[in-house]
């Protein structure tokens, strides 16, 4: 397998993206996914760490959120996979951790993913912590003309899918609706870790927010 054409793939749906969902996304929870599995698994297996770079650079490249055509793009990427020699079981596992990792897919059911993909989970939800996720929060806002925060609309507690892509919100009530609760839903050991150093500097800063908000 040649990771430098799973690259390619990415930087081929991803390179125009603005929403915080781009190529180095992609590469930084793949390096960090893989960097999490090292953690637990001193004696990591080569293949399990190959894989987990292609979840990881990959993730996007089928999201409702980012891609226009998702099943063309899923299609596409089923062909690459086979002509770089992936097995059908490993496809087969690509595109389940690819289609159930993302947040909106598991507020109405939890989808338990197979032990490599929980670490892709991982790395994806502490990218929207910390100073990345507070970045990258304000710039999918942005894209798509959300108000930065109003008091006036209030947080909402999540209940399906289609709620939490269609209700009206602000990228402040985003952190209450989402990004705070990502902490408790992390899989694994060194994941669980680095999330509650990110949340508490995620909470620092809407503490922040609000009081420069006020005038304080």
């Amino acid at each position: 397998m040649d990771i430098e054409n799973i690259k390619r793939f990415t930087h081929k749906y991803l390179d125009d993206d603005v929403t915080g969902h781009d190529f180095y996304h992609g590469q930084r929870v793949a390096n960090l996914a893989q960097k999490l599995f090292k953690q637990d698994f001193k004696k990591a297996d080569s293949r399990q760490l190959d894989l987990i770079a292609v979840m990881g650079y990959l993730h996007d490249t089928i999201d409702e959120k980012v891609i226009t055509n998702p099943e063309q793009v899923k299609a596409e990427m089923k062909q690459m996979l086979v002509a770089e020699g992936l097995r059908p079981d490993e496809i087969s596992s690509i595109l389940f951790v690819l289609e159930h990792m993302s947040f909106s897919k598991n507020i109405e059911q939890h989808y338990q993913l197979p032990l490599i993909g929980q670490y892709v989970q991982d790395a994806d939800r502490l990218e929207a912590l910390g100073a990345i996720g507070i970045a990258r929060a304000f710039s999918y806002g942005a894209s798509h003309k959300q108000k930065m925060y109003d008091p006036e609309i209030k947080p909402i507690d999540l209940q399906s899918h289609d709620q939490y892509r269609q209700h009206k919100s602000t990228t402040i009530n985003h952190f209450y609706e989402k990004l705070f609760n990502l902490e408790k839903q992390m899989n694994t050991p060194a994941g669980k870790k680095i999330a509650q150093e990110r949340t508490a500097y995620m909470r620092d800063f809407i503490a922040r927010f609000l009081e420069e908000w006020k005038g304080i």
